[in-house]
């Protein structure tokens, strides 16, 4: 019997830096709450047997009866209370998954351009080497500063990548990785640093520089201008 392979999708942030009446992951392109252009996308990948959401508590019900129903998922879906950090809505998605066989994919709700092939790549990536994230080398030059904006160096960019997700991983390394983290009241800026402070090898693979998060309103009219690009390319 084939493992299973879960995706959780975060969509539990505020989003106080869009500044909009709701929350950022609910803001609308062309119409489609970009939350619900995620699910989409994981919906139509083969690979992928279950989705779970993780939201605010207070978005359950909105959840269920707007932006999954509207989506049209065929695939099972599970709504997930997210918690404080992002780290908590992680962890808990992953206490709804009983088994520690197979392998989980773990997406931004508000990365809405997400390519299915990367997906694919993700998942057989996680399957061969336990972690593999999406990530672009950095193209810009990459500055380390001090609290007073001060620069202390310039780094070496053909060693720098800037992460992305999906990140994929075998579910008994997250699972192991999200517990030790939690135990040792250990923060993350990602689930890749949860594996990596454990001494474990993650691969990073090319993603795309049009997988943007969209956080904020500069985001938001890059987003329909990748919209209209995708549009014309059909």
């Amino acid at each position: 019997m084939k493992a299973k392979v879960n995706a959780i999708i975060v969509a539990a942030g505020k989003g106080i830096r869009m500044s909009a009446a709701e929350r950022k992951q609910y803001v609308a392109l062309d119409g489609i709450p970009m939350l619900t252009r995620t699910l989409s996308i994981f919906d139509r990948c083969d690979l992928i047997d279950r989705i779970i959401v993780a939201v605010p508590k207070e978005d359950i019900d909105f959840c269920r009866s707007e932006i999954i129903a509207d989506a049209n998922i065929q695939k099972e879906v599970s709504l997930v209370i997210g918690g404080t950090q992002r780290q908590d809505s992680v962890y808990n998605s992953l206490k709804t998954i009983e088994t520690d066989d197979g392998i989980v994919l773990v997406h931004d709700g508000v990365r809405p351009f997400v390519k299915p092939k990367h997906l694919i790549a993700c998942i057989k990536g996680a399957q061969e080497h336990g972690a593999c994230i999406l990530g672009i080398p950095a193209f810009d030059t990459v500055k380390h500063v001090n609290a007073k904006n001060e620069i202390i160096e310039t780094r070496k960019r053909d060693t720098l990548w800037l992460a992305q997700t999906p990140q994929a991983f075998q579910l008994k390394l997250i699972k192991k990785a999200h517990l030790a983290a939690k135990q040792d009241g250990f923060i993350g800026t990602d689930d890749a640093s949860l594996v990596e402070r454990l001494g474990e090898v993650v691969k990073i693979i090319p993603g795309s520089r049009s997988n943007i998060k969209i956080t904020n309103r500069e985001d938001l009219k890059l987003a329909q201008a990748l919209l209209q690009i995708n549009a014309s390319e059909l």
